[in-house]
């Protein structure tokens, strides 16, 4: 009977810990169900979207191809500064005070706005990487839950087989004897059997912000994106092959990778809602894309180091 009082003890102690663990995580989850990623202040974005139609602009400013390469081009088209650009290369043409004045002034302009989509760019990939690091502390959480649920059960496994086996001791009579170890044996397999849940614990996670729907959708049919990083992330002629646009790439791989190319499942998914009840996988899923999409936008200052190089060769 002591080796039972002793089994019996353990289970108490591991459970009793256990479930103080566990309520310390629910009581810090709570900060977590909604995002606090977002930025306090909302700003109004301009709705319209720089042009598409690159071939046009590429062919309207053949001048610049000289000095600048096509997407530096396009860039400066989406930040409407393609008159300055041709303004100082008109005042290039005469080396006067006055001129050299304009020309500083009017890059001025330009490196104003460069700064501008540079902040942008900063203020999307931050939110990314806040909302990754949320989603990723919930994703811990739901393990901790599928861990610790599976931990009890291994572990009354283990004392249901031991204490059939102490008591199979002690019953004299054979035929109780080997029902209480057939019986201690399938409850205890009952128990490992448990543990074998694929799919785990669900938790609520809310995102009515969410930065993933629109990359998902491909329009831009919420505030969560200014109008030049979208512009960016669709136009094809900034992605590595320019068949695909930057998010257009980053779908197809979200297919393969995310969703075993199950078109339904992806668009059917809680991912791309305003939030709902998620398993582990999914958030893990989650923090992945956005984590994916947060590299992605910084990605484009590249794009934009290349732009000012273009700019510093025409000025001097």
């Amino acid at each position: 009977m002591k080796k039972i009082f002793y089994f019996l003890a353990v289970l108490t102690l591991f459970t009793s810990c256990v479930s103080k663990k566990n309520q310390a995580i629910k009581q810090n989850i709570l900060t977590l169900k909604d995002s606090y990623c977002k930025a306090p202040f909302k700003y109004n974005y301009s709705s319209r979207i720089p042009s598409y139609n690159s071939d046009s602009i590429l062919a309207a400013n053949k001048e610049l191809q000289g000095l600048f390469s096509d997407q530096s081009i396009l860039i400066l088209n989406a930040l409407d500064n393609l008159d300055e650009v041709h303004q100082i290369m008109d005042l290039k043409k005469d080396s006067s005070l006055a001129s050299q004045v304009k020309v500083l002034q009017l890059k001025i302009k330009i490196n104003s706005k460069i700064t501008i989509a540079l902040t942008e760019l900063d203020a999307v990939a931050a939110e990314f990487d806040c909302e990754g690091e949320r989603v990723a502390q919930i994703g811990n959480y739901v393990d901790n839950l599928n861990d610790s649920r599976n931990n009890k059960l291994i572990l009354l496994s283990i004392v249901t087989g031991a204490a059939a086996s102490v008591a199979g001791g002690i019953v004299k009579d054979d035929s109780w004897s080997n029902a209480i170890d057939i019986g201690g044996g399938v409850l205890g397999a009952g128990f490992g059997l448990a543990t074998l849940n694929p799919k785990g614990k669900k938790v609520e996670f809310i995102h009515q912000r969410n930065l993933l729907r629109d990359i998902w959708r491909g329009k831009l049919e919420s505030p969560n994106f200014p109008p030049f990083i979208w512009y960016m992330y669709t136009e094809k002629k900034f992605s590595n092959k320019e068949q695909h646009s930057i998010i257009g790439n980053m779908k197809e791989r979200w297919l393969h990778y995310q969703f075993d190319d199950n078109k339904t499942e992806a668009d059917q998914s809680v991912i791309f809602s305003d939030g709902g009840f998620y398993r582990a996988d999914d958030l893990h899923n989650r923090a992945a894309m956005l984590n994916q999409m947060q590299s992605a936008t910084r990605t484009i200052n590249q794009n934009i180091n290349y732009l000012l190089l273009d700019l510093d060769k025409l000025i001097l």
